[in-house]
């Protein structure tokens, strides 16, 4: 069976579902502090999303990922997952506009803490072989404006270590930039490419959005065409205090256009497409309240959906009056 999952590795093109990004953060928590959501309010979280999502995306192999998998698995949730490593940085990035410099004694403890990452990935895929959807090496670890780099050949080389070791489809998660020049020598290595586009984060009124999107997906699709290309975020925010996003491109009527835009052409298309994000996550970005890193879920922090999910959860929206 193992020979066989991996043979259809090469042709694989996970069915059309609805998909989302999933982090279940909640004030006083974050993958910075250790803090972890609880199985009960992780498992309240999935009892949602499982009205409307097949797929979800989460970010790291800590107790929050393994904490995802057992409720999928004990509470027998229909979800599969798409597994992420959280790669800190190996190289400095001095085009960093936060910072992303580091002392070569730092370099040096994120490449082991990198790898144990990777064994964390290995591990969590053999126990939840059903559960798991696909394996991604990192989130935007290669576009010229992150914080934490990790080169193309350390790259390739976890891509490797992962088909050997593993049976699950193998994938990188990055802006739609990389993937048209930085990381061609990455794509022979995966199974599929995906992709990240924000046309809000790049002063894209909301007409031109979608447009934008389409613009984004095809230049990638466009250069790898015998290659599977998923979207893993696209979304809107619904808040800002304008570092970054212009506070009046940003709120719930907005995140709900897009969202219907998106919805509709990816459905038609079949291009599967995990929505960024599920919830509200306080811990993200500045202490400011309005900061936009903070604001892109389609419920908020208590759990309540937003404008775009008003028609799909009345009775937690009427929970809310």
């Amino acid at each position: 069976m193992i020979d066989l999952f991996r043979s259809k590795r090469q042709d694989f093109a996970p069915p059309y579902g609805n998909a989302i990004c999933y982090s279940g953060y909640r004030e006083g928590q974050s993958p910075l502090s250790g803090i972890f959501p609880s199985y009960e309010q992780i498992k309240e979280d999935l009892l949602i999303l499982e009205r409307h999502w097949r797929y979800l995306r989460i970010y790291d192999c800590t107790e929050h990922a393994e904490i995802v998998l057992n409720v999928i698995r004990d509470e027998a949730l229909p979800f599969q997952v798409m597994l992420g490593m959280g790669l800190t940085a190996e190289v400095s990035n001095y085009n960093c506009p936060w910072g992303g410099v580091y002392s070569d004694e730092t370099l040096g403890a994120n490449r082991i803490a990198n790898m144990a990452e990777l064994e964390r990935m290995v591990d969590l895929s053999k126990r939840f072989p059903k559960q798991v959807l696909a394996l991604s090496i990192g989130n935007e670890a290669s576009v010229d404006w992150n914080d934490h780099m990790v080169p193309v050949d350390r790259l390739i080389e976890m891509a490797k270590r992962l088909r050997a070791e593993t049976v699950h489809p193998i994938t990188f998660c990055e802006n739609y930039v990389p993937w048209t020049g930085k990381l061609k020598a990455l794509v022979e290595h995966l199974d599929l490419i995906s992709v990240h586009t924000y046309p809000v984060w790049e002063y894209k009124t909301i007409d031109e959005a979608l447009a934008y999107t389409q613009e984004n997906y095809y230049a990638v699709k466009g250069r790898y065409p015998n290659k599977p290309v998923v979207i893993t975020e696209a979304g809107w925010t619904t808040a800002s205090n304008g570092r970054g996003i212009e506070p009046w491109n940003a709120s719930q009527d907005l995140q709900a256009t897009y969202y219907e835009r998106l919805m509709a052409w990816v459905t038609e298309e079949q291009i599967l497409t995990f929505v960024f994000e599920a919830f509200d996550e306080p811990w993200k970005g500045s202490p400011d309240p309005m900061e936009p890193e903070k604001h892109w879920g389609l419920f908020t922090l208590d759990r309540k959906p937003k404008n775009v999910m008003a028609g799909l959860y009345p009775d937690l929206l009427s929970d809310a009056s």
